[in-house]
C-alpha cells in the first residue's frame, strides 16, 4: 500500500509520535496550523471517517479525550478545533481517516468557514429530505 499514514504507523516514514495505543496513533503534523496541531490516526486503514469501523472511531474519541487537554495545556492554547475532512472536496489530501486536534489561540486569526443564509423553508425541506434518507438506514 502507498499510503503515507500506513507507512508513518509501520515506521517507515519519520514522525513526531506523542501517543500509541492498541488502535491509534498521534503524531504532529509536519505543516501545523498552531503549535502542537496533532494528527490523529487509527492503525487500521480506512479511507475516512465514513468509511472507518465504529471500533476505531470509539478509539479516536477515547484518545481525542485523553490527549487533547494535555496538547491545550502544554502549548498554553485558549481553545482547541476537532477538524475531521471526509473526500477531496472537504479538504482532505490523504485518504485515510484522520482527525486534526488544533490548539486555538484568541490571537491566531484563524478563521474556519463563512456562513451562507438559508431560507426557512429551505432548511426545513433540506431536513425533510434528510429525515426520509435516514429511514431504514438508523437502528431506532
Amino acid at each position: 500500500m502507498n499510503c503515507v499514514f500506513c507507512k508513518i504507523i509501520a515506521g517507515e516514514i519519520p514522525h513526531k509520535r506523542v501517543y500509541e495505543d492498541d488502535r491509534v496513533i498521534a503524531f504532529l503534523d509536519q505543516n501545523p496550523v498552531n503549535p502542537g496541531h496533532t494528527l490523529l490516526v487509527p492503525k487500521n486503514h480506512s479511507e475516512n471517517s465514513i468509511e472507518a469501523s465504529t471500533i476505531d472511531l470509539c478509539a479516536l474519541v477515547s484518545a481525542l479525550q485523553k490527549i487533547s487537554p494535555v496538547i491545550r495545556d502544554v502549548v498554553g492554547a485558549n481553545g482547541i478545533n476537532f477538524l475531521i475532512n471526509n473526500g477531496v472536496a472537504a479538504g482532505q489530501a490523504i485518504m485515510h481517516t484522520h482527525w486534526h486536534i488544533i490548539p486555538r489561540f484568541y490571537t491566531d486569526g484563524l478563521k474556519l468557514w463563512n456562513s451562507v443564509d438559508l431560507l426557512p423553508e429551505d432548511a426545513t425541506r433540506i431536513a425533510d429530505k434528510i429525515i426520509m434518507g435516514l429511514r431504514g438506514r438508523i437502528d431506532t
